[in-house]
């Protein structure tokens, strides 16, 4: 009696083990599950963005607002304090600190929707960037100071390459959400899919960039970032891969032609 009474005890706690093993497995699989949908890994990567957004943003300003005062010394040229020329040299590197404000924050938006900015953006955004280093470092070089060239360089040089790195930060989260998207989809939703796509413009994808590329490529062109997103209109993100995959291809039909 006392044998089959252990023995049932025993079997009452595995089954009491198996049964929270098993409401483990069962809430592990639905917190995985909702943490790789589409929409989870959107909100998630939002978050993120705007935090990338916020760090750049405020290196950004600090970085200008370091040059304003440079700038400024360089531009009143020992004008008295107080004095009209004086006053005056405070208006120029606002002047061309608006112009990049204004540029990075039109980025911030079509990156987001990886829409390509077209080549007279992207030479204002160089231009301005160009004219606050120089006007930094312009009295360090002609004084031969190379500790005053390497202090006015670095905050100019840091906004450049935040301005240039936020662009591309911003269009790889936005193609993260979509491999978000592409990875998760289940047959029972190609049909959902396909009417929220006809309700919306259509999402292009790596392959219809490639496939455009190829179209457009003959002998004599010369595989470039550049080239790709002329002629396929894609990211700047996305070209430098499309270029490498489309030059492999190239590659390797001209061995196989040889």
């Amino acid at each position: 009696m006392i044998d089959m009474t252990q023995e049932m005890s025993s079997r009452t706690a595995s089954t009491s083990r198996a049964q929270r093993l098993a409401a483990d497995a069962a809430e592990a699989a639905d917190v995985r599950r909702w943490r790789t949908h589409p929409d989870v890994v959107a909100l998630r990567i939002e978050r993120v963005r705007a935090q990338v957004d916020r760090l750049c943003w405020a290196g950004i300003i600090l970085g200008l607002a370091f040059t304003a005062a440079n700038v400024q010394w360089f531009a009143a040229a020992g004008s008295e304090f107080g004095s009209l020329p004086w006053l005056t040299a405070w208006l120029l590197d606002p002047t061309v600190c608006l112009v990049l404000l204004a540029i990075l924050r039109a980025e911030q938006v079509t990156a987001r929707y990886q829409v390509r900015t077209g080549r007279w953006v992207r030479a204002a955004k160089w231009l301005t960037l160009a004219a606050t280093y120089v006007m930094n470092t312009w009295s360090s070089w002609a004084a031969g100071s190379p500790a005053g060239v390497v202090l006015h360089s670095v905050p100019p040089m840091v906004v450049f390459v935040a301005a240039e790195a936020v662009t591309d930060l911003r269009d790889k989260l936005t193609d993260a959400v979509q491999v978000a998207l592409v990875n998760t989809a289940k047959p029972a939703d190609v049909h959902e899919l396909a009417t929220a796509d006809r309700e919306r413009p259509a999402r292009r994808l790596f392959a219809d960039y490639l496939a455009d590329a190829r179209l457009a490529w003959k002998p004599d062109v010369r595989v470039t970032p550049a080239w790709v997103r002329e002629v396929t209109g894609c990211s700047r993100g996305l070209s430098s891969r499309l270029a490498a995959e489309l030059s492999a291809e190239v590659a390797e039909g001209v061995r196989h032609g040889s």
